[in-house]
């Protein structure tokens, strides 16, 4: 029982759906009040992104007429229990690498895949055409960027000789954060990129592009269902770049203040980056978005591998 109590605790407040909910929302405050600097605006207040959400908490919820019920209410729901159990697992493996087990890092990456499968599932449940549009552009993207983003993650797994998280984090611990070699620098500039079309961040932002398809993959969701994704997005601001300083940057040391500032430091330069990314880049075409993954991206995180493989 106090065993079950505990696993509770730890996925459903801290580290996990509570702790990464909060600390998401202030995230995307910062970017939205960055951006607003950046375009000469004041910008929103500090809890402007809460407000959001609890209003919409409070709205009701429309079915689209002809959508499937069950799956359009469930699909944000399992988006929000994959980013939170990725969320869970990495804070974890970060206070305890003794923790980990074999494979952890394939499970990861697979359940960091879930919120956008969710997202496409949701938008192709609610019937609109616009939905079903975001959903196809969504899904073709999927495919365009998980091949660099797992090469790249394999890179670190061929520095490190193994699979497990704990001891990715006790190489880095003993011979340096992976970022400081040539190989580790390329596959965080391959993570990097893919990160910002994970999040739906410009100029990735093709499936929701608000000005040509209304929102796209959310155009039919209002209420709680629309809370829950807004949330998850948010978590996924969190979680994928502490998912980056654990594979790249040596992980997350919270023993002492300094582990604890150094932490900060580093999440703050990733988010500059992907802020920087988002305010600086048009929106691009889908086709466009595959080639650069399939192409050149593919290819930077092959010779970020190979040059791994050879010791680099």
């Amino acid at each position: 029982m106090i065993e079950l109590l505990k696993i509770l605790f730890y996925f459903l407040i801290i580290p996990g759906f509570l702790f990464t909910a909060l600390v998401g929302l202030v995230s995307t405050w910062i970017d939205r009040k960055v951006t607003a600097r950046v375009q000469w605006r004041k910008g929103p207040p500090w809890f402007q992104p809460f407000a959001d959400v609890l209003k919409l908490l409070g709205k009701e919820t429309i079915i689209p007429e002809g959508g499937s019920v069950i799956t359009f209410l469930s699909a944000p729901l399992i988006g929000l229990a994959a980013v939170t159990l990725v969320s869970t697992m990495l804070w974890l493996f970060n206070i305890n690498p003794k923790g980990s087990f074999i494979g952890d890092l394939i499970v990861l990456i697979y359940l960091l895949t879930v919120p956008s499968l969710a997202l496409i599932i949701g938008g192709s449940a609610s019937r609109n055409p616009l939905s079903a549009l975001g959903s196809s552009r969504e899904m073709k993207l999927v495919l365009a960027y998980e091949l660099p983003f797992i090469l790249a993650a394999f890179t670190v797994v061929a520095k490190a000789g193994s699979i497990i998280m704990g001891n990715i984090i006790g190489y880095q611990t003993a011979q340096g954060m992976m970022i400081t070699t040539v190989s580790g620098a390329v596959a965080f500039l391959v993570s990097l990129l893919v990160v910002q079309a994970k999040l739906g961040y410009i100029p990735f932002d093709i499936p929701e592009a608000e000005q040509e398809i209304m929102g796209g993959l959310l155009l039919e969701y209002s209420g709680p269902p629309l809370g829950a994704f807004k949330i998850m997005k948010a978590m996924l601001f969190f979680t994928l770049p502490v998912f980056m300083i654990t594979l790249y940057l040596g992980g997350i040391d919270i023993s002492s203040w300094m582990g604890i500032l150094w932490f900060a430091i580093k999440y703050v330069i990733i988010l500059t980056l992907i802020i920087l990314v988002k305010n600086t880049n048009p929106r691009i075409r889908i086709d466009q978005a595959l080639r650069f993954f399939w192409g050149p991206v593919t290819a930077l995180a092959a010779i970020g591998f190979i040059l791994a493989l050879v010791g680099w």
